[in-house]
């Protein structure tokens, strides 16, 4: 499956307005105040915003999932840039992982009588 250029360019220009909002250093800019607090306050957002998306898609709230999604996404881009991981690292790995289709992986098997 190819990623299509509307959806990796939305990922991308989202990213890029990061970027920008890091090198501004924005006065009252919330992604300016996540780079100035460093990586483990951007950890700890990515983390809340994992845990309320499983959260949201528990409780079978398509809505409130769609909203903490994209805040997932948000803080996860974020934390891309500060890592200087760009949209481009992350779409040469999926469209490795896309050639690999049908590549079932074999899972050890844990013998639980033991």
């Amino acid at each position: 499956m190819k990623i299509t250029v509307i959806e990796m360019d939305y990922i991308k220009n989202e990213y890029q307005v990061i970027i920008d909002r890091k090198d501004e250093k924005a006065k009252g800019s919330y992604t300016a105040y996540l780079f100035e607090q460093g990586i483990d306050k951007i950890l700890k957002k990515v983390g809340e915003e994992c845990t309320e998306t499983v959260i949201a898609a528990k409780n079978n709230n398509k809505e409130e999932t769609v909203y903490e999604i994209s805040d997932l996404i948000y803080h996860v881009l974020v934390m891309m840039a500060y890592q200087g991981i760009t949209p481009e690292d992350i779409e040469t790995e999926l469209e490795k992982r896309a050639a690999k289709r049908s590549n079932l992986k074999k899972f050890h098997v844990v013998d639980k009588n033991s």
